[in-house]
Order: structure tokens, then sequence, then C-alpha cells
């Protein structure tokens, strides 16, 4: 069973940076499409970037030229580096897999990012 475990949440001031960490277990993250996603207070989860197998990437119109996703598949990482920060970022942030052959999906648990001063 993959497992994926989020790391690097936090307060941050506005104008700021953070990267966000996703660790999975087991063996298939190579090949399997990673996405970040959020959900802020009061409103419904939405996709906010994503990564393909083969290193493809797509972001919500929101974060395009701020934020930068990534994968390190040796260490069977994602990473979602965010800048000039905005209050509206605020949100719960989650990892999510989906195995390209079967479409087995995998959510982490979440991290909290806060941006304000």
């Amino acid at each position: 069973q993959v497992q994926l475990v989020e790391s690097g949440g936090g307060l941050v001031q506005p104008g700021g940076s953070l990267r966000l960490s996703c660790a999975a277990s087991g063996s298939f993250f190579s090949n399997s499409r990673m996405a970040w996603h959020r959900q802020a207070p009061g409103k419904e989860r939405e996709l906010v970037a994503v990564i393909t197998s083969g290193g493809a990437t797509n972001y919500a119109d929101s974060v395009k030229g701020r934020f930068t996703i990534s994968r390190d598949n040796a260490k069977n990482t994602v990473y979602l580096q965010m800048s000039s920060l905005k209050p509206e970022d605020t949100a719960v942030y989650y990892c999510n897999s989906r195995r390209v052959l079967t479409g087995l999906e995998v959510w982490g648990q979440g991290t909290l990012v806060t941006v304000s001063s």
C-alpha cells in the first residue's frame, strides 16, 4: 500500500516563500502522476499543481508563476516550491498520487500553510 507523508507547512509572511515535501512509500512512485491540492477555510478542495510520470507540469491559474512542482524519483519525493505567497494561499495542502497503470489514488494527511503578517 502506498503512503504519502507531507511536511514543510507553517506560518509565513506575505511575499515570503515556503517549500512543501511529500515522501511516498511503495514501489510505484516513478509510474505515478503526482499532484498538490489545497483546501482553504470554508472552501472546497482545489487542484493546485500536477506533475506526470514523465515530468510534465500544469498549474492552477491562481498560482502560475509563483509555485513550482517537482519530483525526485530517486528519493520518492514530490515538492511544491511556493514563492510570493499571498494571504489567500492559506490552506491545508494535500499530496496526491495516482498510479498511471491502474488509476489507484492515495492522499496524504495534509499540511497547513498560513500566510499572515
